[in-house]
């Protein structure tokens, strides 16, 4: 096993798992939410304009139709078929609406090509209202677009392009005119839900709940739902009531689970996952087929279809008459495989011994997945695999 691929495992497991396994708290506001308390997707469809000939380009009807009819709503009649698109781009806009936005409130926008533009670049957006999925109209949308990238190409071909042209970004470009009615006061109950369902850290959050207000208010109703009753002293004070409560510190409880990635070879190990005593060999076939062509080249001034064989004159052979070029392939095929020894890994009941016994193998993280993989099917690795 590589130097930086054991570096690159110890980082992940140091900064991912070390951190819980030491017990240490984190605040119920991190760890949960409140009913009805959520944002709210928004989206539209928008036409971006001003591009230095970076925009839709010939096939892209749905931008020349859009562009006609802003123009027909502002008076100018102009046939579809005399409109040239290079310096337009259609684009979705999306937003999100955050919980208790007011009208006036600014949010950020992102928008995206839907046609065949090459660059978002120095386009400006026109007014786009956005809407939800009630089809009710809650921002209008404008302003100059941001894409933190460039591309650059020649009539030729080829190019130069820096992150992603085709997808910007408006900070603060969208006014919110549509408020999504959310109230908190007058309620008699809460609904706290937490973002990862687990039995001891609902409980745990209850407990800590009941023991700041001294009184038996909150109750868990399963794995992720814990409801918080209301005491008439707090009914007009449920925000300084969540504030309290959001600031509590309790251990979260996590189950044993190993996440691979096999399209990016990313492999993470939870703190609880052990591995009974098992023995891994563990050896990689190579196949490498390599392909050459061979030039078969006949004698110069080699006139074609006059007979079979060399011409001898005076002494000496100047052609090979009926001759002709030909390739001919020539393939090399080689198999190696790995004579790795069968390694004997002892049962490990903390991600030191885990790790320790898997660099004794020497794998790479490719391998890695495998070897996890196989575990599991054996039932020696005590935690859920999990594919990504």
């Amino acid at each position: 096993m590589s130097g930086r691929f054991r570096l690159y495992l110890l980082i992940i497991l140091l900064f991912g798992f070390i951190y819980p396994a030491m017990g240490m708290p984190a605040r119920i506001k991190d760890i949960a939410s409140i009913k009805g308390i959520r944002p709210n997707q928004l989206f539209g469809y928008g036409l971006i304009v001003g591009l230095n000939g970076s925009g839709d380009k010939a096939g892209t009807g749905f931008t020349i139709q859009g562009l006609v009819n802003m123009l027909e709503r502002m008076g100018v009649h102009i046939s579809a078929a005399d409109v040239k698109v290079s310096n337009v781009a259609a684009v979705m806009v999306s937003a999100t609406l955050p919980p208790f936005a007011r009208i006036g409130k600014k949010i950020d926008i992102t928008l995206s090509s839907i046609g065949n533009a090459k660059s978002l670049s120095g386009g400006t957006l026109l007014l786009t209202p956005l809407q939800g999925v009630n089809g009710k109209v809650y921002a209008l949308a404008q302003g100059a677009v941001a894409i933190g990238g460039y591309t650059a190409g020649g009539d030729a071909g080829g190019g130069v392009t820096k992150n992603h042209p085709t997808v910007g970004r408006i900070s603060g470009g969208a006014t919110i005119e549509r408020e999504i009615p959310v109230s908190i006061m007058n309620k008699q109950e809460l609904t706290i839900m937490l973002d990862n369902p687990d039995f001891n850290t609902v409980t745990r959050v209850a407990d800590a709940i009941n023991t700041r207000l001294e009184e038996s208010l909150a109750t868990p109703i399963d794995s992720g739902t814990l409801t918080l009753k209301i005491p008439a002293r707090l009914q007009g004070k449920v925000v300084n009531l969540i504030a309290r409560i959001g600031d509590l510190e309790v251990t979260p409880d996590n189950i044993a689970k190993v996440i691979v990635n096999e399209k990016t070879g990313t492999v993470v190990i939870g703190q609880n996952v052990s591995i009974q005593e098992v023995a891994v060999a563990h050896g990689n076939l190579s196949i490498q087929i390599k392909e050459t062509k061979e030039v078969s080249q006949p004698l110069p001034f080699s006139p074609a279809g006059l007979g079979a064989g060399p011409k001898e004159v005076g002494g000496g052979i100047i052609a090979a008459p009926g001759g002709s070029t030909i390739v001919t392939p020539d393939s090399d095929v080689r198999v190696a495989e790995e004579r790795n020894q069968l390694i004997l890994i002892p049962p490990g009941n903390t991600i030191g011994e885990l790790v320790k016994g898997l660099n004794a193998i020497g794998v790479t993280p490719r391998d890695l997945i495998t070897i996890l993989q196989a575990l599991k099917a054996a039932g020696a690795l005590q935690g859920e695999l999990e594919v990504i």
